[in-house]
């Protein structure tokens, strides 16, 4: 925000974790008025202008637990305050902080101090990148605003973060909050017109963040509703209001403890700094220690939430719900719902439905594991969210490019444990998948020698990487990950748009793609990758290859046409063919397109399902062009290994005139065509001389001798 003169604005206050006690506060306010004293130990009055704060803010880099590598690359990233960008395997702080820290920061913001609701920045957040767009958490019912505490680390990267909190004893109606934060947000567009605002409304915030978008339509808003409490009418817990109205005060004592495992998920709470990759009796030892830690803590509940204002809270509650739903007809904004399966509270799930039918843009992801109290809970970090569904930007539009935030440690050490991002086995677990395929790269450097590794592939950009698209995209997961584990470069893949305007896009199942680099792949998005000096993974073949019918294993099926050459040529990227050879030893394929196609139901489907379904090519591109999209049927086999041999890299710098030539880009063209092909057969041929080609064999030698890393192979 900046400050308008003339104009009072909404009470402010910083949030300093670096000094003691802990989670002190300093207040500022916006305008001529002061804000009041939170707390006479630890609050400061400074009636500084916005601006000033917000320097004062970008200033400061919170160091948290970063070792020091990571904390003198990012202050060689800091310019004038402001961070300019984000390493790949940056440190975002997930699981670092715990939800014993969250009760530890209310006992300083629950103290009375009189004062109306407020808006303090979390010192946590650290400097943001450049013109980040700013983001305003709206709390549920406790009100206090830490509710993102959390995520404050990684959110404060990617935003200018804003916490909203409303003492225990303010008695605001609902109206009233609405035009606070209306205000502020107001303000904030005028400053930045072009720069989108976020409002992420947790329970009765989600109330608050549809009612403020429904009133002002005009402004690009971009709302996340973490089970929101705008179904409270629907509520399991609705015979209970009444009762809790006629407890006696000495029996107040004992809600917090009923409440705490109505709202969340008390063994989700106590997993979130546990390493997933210890031993079950580990973990259970952990999580018992966390559980015994975070039991005292729930006592507080009682003073976060006292009898009156429980009771007021409910009355709000109902309030807001009925204000936000008979405007959701008026609600104009960008809304991502985010819904817990296991919500004792609202029912979130059925709610997350009626919102999708309700909203104009709406976009749904469920989380079928956790409680109300969702971003209090482990598997749920916020900003990997926002950036597996595309949210995030820093203008009106969406630029797949300079908007992408790069994968941290903790996204990549999530999938290597949870998740398989690519477009099959999307419930397996892909570290057993990495070990159980033993994947080995080959690289070949400039005088032709093959290494293993990935020597042989440049380090600057832009480079463009071709080759053979594997059965459902197998060979991405190890391929990517490799380049962050060797080289930490992020390989920027260019992905078939359905994935992200079509039907496909509703489906949770693709956001990893997105999280890890995935462009819709264009014209225009490979451009600004290579202008960028980025590295393109790029399949020529597409689906087609990727979708391939029995017999066809490692062929190629490349459109008629040069459509990267030229273009690599005309930023002078070095383009480097890859092979990777593995699909035929870990599945079998069953049916495929044709089989399928002789089924009537199953052809009646896909028939539909791509009757929308975006086209990428014309019928110039030959056998390639506009293949049907599908799920081919298959069956997991006893793993051999993957193995990927990239070729000597191709410099197409200086030859840009060359290259404009047709006749000469389609020579090139045919060329790497075919250094694929050989790639493929040389492959194929080495890998029957490996003798740990067999998981068997991987798996008694890991054991024995060394990390699967180590594992030899064939000589080449």
């Amino acid at each position: 925000m900046t400050s308008i003169i003339g104009f009072s604005g909404p009470h402010f206050c910083v949030l300093n974790s670096e000094n003691k006690p802990r989670f002190q506060v300093q207040v500022r306010s916006l305008g001529s008025k002061d804000s009041p004293v939170l707390s006479s130990d630890s609050v400061a009055v400074n009636g500084a202008s916005v601006i000033k704060e917000r320097e004062e803010r970008r200033s400061l880099i919170d160091e948290g637990n970063e070792r020091l590598r990571h904390k003198v690359n990012e202050e060689k990233r800091v310019k004038d305050g402001v961070l300019e960008s984000l390493e790949p395997l940056w440190d975002d702080g997930y699981g670092t902080v715990t939800v014993k820290d969250y009760f530890d920061a209310t006992k300083e913001m629950i103290k009375p101090d009189g004062g109306p609701p407020r808006w303090f920045c979390p010192v946590a957040c650290g400097a943001p990148l450049k013109d980040s767009p700013i983001l305003f958490f709206l709390p549920g019912l406790d009100g206090t605003g830490w509710g993102l505490i959390l995520h404050h680390k990684a959110l404060g990267k990617a935003f200018e973060v804003r916490c909203l909190h409303i003492p225990i004893n303010d008695r605001t109606p609902f109206e009233g909050l609405v035009k606070f934060v209306e205000e502020t947000i107001r303000l904030e567009h005028a400053s930045s017109p072009n720069k989108p605002i976020y409002l992420v409304g947790d329970s009765f915030g989600g109330c608050l963040s549809l009612a403020v978008a429904a009133r002002n339509p005009t402004i690009d808003l971009v709302l996340i509703l973490v089970n929101s409490a705008s179904s409270i009418e629907r509520s399991q817990l609705q015979p209970l209001f009444p009762i809790l109205e006629a407890i006696p005060d000495e029996l107040h004592t004992a809600i917090p403890y009923l409440l705490s495992f109505v709202m969340g998920d008390p063994t989700k709470m106590a997993m979130v700094n546990i390493e997933s990759r210890l031993p079950p009796s580990l973990k259970l030892t952990q999580l018992s220690r966390n559980l015994v830690a975070l039991l005292p803590c729930l006592s507080s509940l009682a003073d976060i939430i006292p009898r009156a204002t429980l009771l007021w809270k409910l009355k709000l509650l109902k309030s807001a719900a009925a204000y936000a739903n008979s405007r959701l007809h008026a609600v104009k904004a960008e809304v991502l719902v985010l819904a817990s399966g296991k919500d004792n509270m609202v029912p979130s799930r059925d709610e997350a439905q009626r919102l999708m039918s309700s909203l104009q843009n709406c976009t749904v992801r469920h989380f079928n594991d956790n409680g109300h109290t969702l971003l209090l809970e482990d598997g749920i970090n916020l900003l990997t969210v926002i950036k597996g569904t595309c949210k995030y930007r820093r203008s009106r539009k969406r630029d797949y490019v300079s908007d992408f935030l790069p994968p941290s440690m903790s996204e990549l050490k999530y999938t290597a444990d949870e998740v398989f991002g690519v477009l099959i086995l999307k419930y397996m677990n892909v570290r057993v998948l990495r070990l159980a395929t033993g994947s080995v790269m080959f690289s070949t450097l400039e005088d032709g020698k093959i290494v293993r590794g990935l020597a042989g592939v440049p380090h600057e950009g832009p480079v463009l990487i071709v080759g053979y698209h594997n059965l459902m995209g197998l060979e991405l997961n190890s391929l990517v990950e490799e380049f962050l584990r060797e080289k930490n470069i992020m390989v920027r893949g260019a992905a078939h748009p359905e994935l992200f305007w079509g039907k496909s896009a509703s489906s949770a199942s693709f956001d990893w793609l997105k999280v890890f680099g995935a462009v819709p792949v264009t014209a225009k998005n490979l451009f600004k990758l290579l202008s960028s000096k980025s590295h393109v993974l790029l399949y020529p073949g597409g689906a087609r290859e990727a979708l391939h019918n029995k017999g066809e294993e490692y062929k190629l099926f490349w459109p008629n046409q040069p459509e990267f050459v030229r273009m690599a040529a005309q930023f002078g990227a070095t383009i480097v063919p890859f092979a990777a050879v593995g699909e035929d030893d870990l599945l079998e394929l069953v049916f495929d397109y044709n089989d399928l196609k002789k089924i009537p139901v199953i052809s009646d489907y896909i028939k539909e399902s791509n009757r929308d379904a975006i086209r990428l090519r014309d019928e110039t591109s030959g056998e390639v062009a506009n293949t049907d999209l599908f799920f081919p049927g298959i069956l997991p086999k006893l793993p051999g290994r993957y193995y990927y041999l990239f070729g000597k890299p191709i410099v197409t710098k200086g030859k840009k005139e060359i290259l404009k030539d047709k006749e000469n880009a389609n020579k090139l063209y045919l060329e790497i065509q075919s250094d694929i092909e050989n790639s493929l057969a040389y492959l194929l041929k080495k890998r029957e001389e490996d003798p740990y080609r067999s998981v068997t064999d991987r798996t008694a030698y890991r054991a024995i001798y060394s990390p699967m890393h180590e594992i030899p192979t064939f000589e080449p």
